[in-house]
């Protein structure tokens, strides 16, 4: 997020100075070192939402861009949905706006897994998921992160999304793969946040997502207007499942700036192409409008 005098005073010069520009990235409550509520529904996406506003009227702003990935691209997109006055462009990495619509999640995705369980079906029930994490978190962390990026997935990619009756998420990660990108020592970083943290903040956003489509009702099928963009990975499930949602960009994102796709890169977009992806952020942030950010002056 950025003041009107950064942004103004970016607007001129190149595009790698927006880099320069005051951001603040922030555990979602529930995650990392935010507040952890004891209530699931404490969780839903209104309270992201809320969160967001709140955050921005506590460093004294009057708007901002808002930029998600994965779980955050869906926080990112329905911040800027419900609240346009404040969140003035959206950016969404690795999963594509898809508005509110057709049926309740919880059957959705049930059929989807056909005989087998898709993996938002195998998070809902409390306990279970926390199970197969919790007894070996750096090893379950290092498969998710091998499932998912180019470099180890595979030509199964996305297989893990899909538990066989009986069995866990980790039975069809990669075995023994670790991504080119992560360090032993970053990975001993995040599995020690996501332990100090716990699960039941991360697992709680999928164990919302029936109430946050009856929240969303009256966003039945609306579009996002402002400046938008989206960057995937070619190669990543969450991209590839969601096609068709990419081809309606513009009918529900007719604002959209610029929408990417990464040859040959998975979800992890960040790490897995950092320059590619940081110049395509630092391209679509110069050429939004100044005064689309910041305080009234």
């Amino acid at each position: 997020m950025t003041d009107t005098r950064s942004a103004a005073a970016a607007a001129d010069l190149p595009p790698r100075r927006l880099v320069e520009l005051p951001a603040v990235a922030i555990d979602l409550r529930g995650c990392g070192r935010s507040a952890r509520p004891a209530a699931v529904e404490q969780c839903r996406m209104l309270a992201h939402v809320a969160d967001n506003v709140a955050l921005v009227r506590a460093l004294g702003e009057e708007r901002a861009v808002v930029i998600g990935h994965d779980v955050g691209a869906t926080i990112a997109a329905d911040s800027a949905l419900l609240r346009p006055d404040l969140f003035t462009a959206v950016a969404m990495l690795g999963v594509p706006y898809a508005p509110r619509g057709g049926a309740r999640p919880t059957e959705l995705f049930a059929r989807l897994g056909g005989e087998e369980e898709f993996y938002v079906s195998y998070f809902q029930q409390p306990g279970r998921a926390e199970a197969e994490i919790e007894r070996d978190v750096r090893g379950w962390l290092a498969g998710f992160y091998a499932a998912l990026s180019a470099d180890t997935m595979g030509e199964a990619a996305g297989a893990h999304a899909f538990i066989a009756p009986g069995g866990e998420m980790r039975d069809r990660f990669p075995d023994g793969a670790r991504p080119r990108w992560l360090s032993e020592e970053e990975l001993d970083r995040d599995a020690a946040e996501l332990e100090r943290g716990g699960l039941a903040g991360p697992l709680a956003r999928y164990r919302n997502i029936d109430r946050d489509w009856e929240d969303l009702a009256p966003w039945d099928g609306a579009p996002i207007r402002q400046p938008s963009l989206f960057v995937g990975g070619a190669l990543d499930p969450s991209t590839t499942w969601m096609a068709d949602a990419i081809a309606a960009f513009p009918a529900t994102l007719p604002g959209l700036v610029a929408s990417h796709l990464l040859d040959g890169c998975g979800h992890w977009l960040q790490r897995e192409r950092p320059e590619q992806f940081n110049e395509i952020l630092v391209d679509w942030l110069a050429r939004l409008p100044a005064a689309g950010c910041g305080r009234s002056r």
